[in-house]
Formats: C-alpha cells, structure tokens, sequence
C-alpha cells in the first residue's frame, strides 16, 4: 500500500515528466523554425495532396493570410486556374531549401505536370505555429532536367 508520501512523490514525478515532454516538443518546433529543410515537407505533403484531388487537405498547409484571401472553392479554382502544373502533377523534386531569417524560407521544386509541362516553383514559406505555404510563383523549367 502506498502512502501519502509515496503518492505525492509519484505526481512530483510524472508533473516533472510532462514538463521535460513540453520543453522538448517546444525545442523541435524552435529547431524546425529555424530550419529550412523542414520548410519543404508542407510543399511535398501538399503536391501530394494535389495528386489526389484532396484541396481541403492542401488548403491546411497555407498560411493564414492565403485562407483569409481564398476559401476552400476559390482556393482550387485558384490553384487549378493558375497552377495546372502543381493541381496536378506527376512528379516534384525540392532542388533546394533556404533559411532567409528565422520563420521565413524559400524552397524550389522542379515540378512536371499531367499536361506535359515542367515549370520550377519557388514557395514561401512563413512559420504560423509550424511552416506554412505563404505563396508560390513559378515558370518554365529550361533546364529540362525532369
């Protein structure tokens, strides 16, 4: 049996633990701001997105500021209208990632799209709470690398 000693050691303990859990949680996120490699998974979890037809998911990977811009409709007539090489694309490939300051990043992608067209996108990416899509421009890859 344990007493009340024992008990208030074991709540010393665990509070103790969750805390430990909390800083670390807080830490990676802080190593992810300020990494511009990690900037590049919302960019591929979108394009996959994309690929399946899914825009509510590919919306969640937008910043704030594109959602206040675009609900859900006009966010895919958007990216279907402006973008047929990313709505729909059959392959992507980050070329490169880049840190500008901490919370903003750049990452290039070769993008070859179902109509045929290769075009390079460079994203923005701001940190809200984690890397979000904050715009995109692209044009025709030359290179043909892909």
């Amino acid at each position: 049996m344990r007493g009340p000693t024992q008990v208030k050691r074991l709540g010393i303990g665990v509070a103790s633990i969750l805390a430990v859990l909390a800083l670390c949680a807080i830490a990676s996120a802080q190593a992810d701001k300020a990494n511009a490699k990690a900037a590049a998974e919302p960019v591929v979890k979108q394009l996959e997105a994309f690929r399946r037809g899914d825009f509510d998911t590919a919306l969640t990977f937008a910043s704030g500021m594109i959602k206040a811009q675009f609900d859900r409709p006009a966010f895919e007539a958007m990216v279907r209208g402006g973008y047929p090489e990313i709505a729909r694309s059959t392959f992507a490939a980050v070329t490169k990632t880049e840190l500008e300051s901490p919370g903003l990043a750049y990452v290039t992608v070769k993008i070859r799209g179902a109509n045929g067209q290769a075009i390079e996108a460079l994203y923005e990416l701001i940190w809200e709470d984690g890397w979000k899509i904050n715009g995109v421009a692209t044009r025709p890859d030359t290179a043909g690398i892909i």
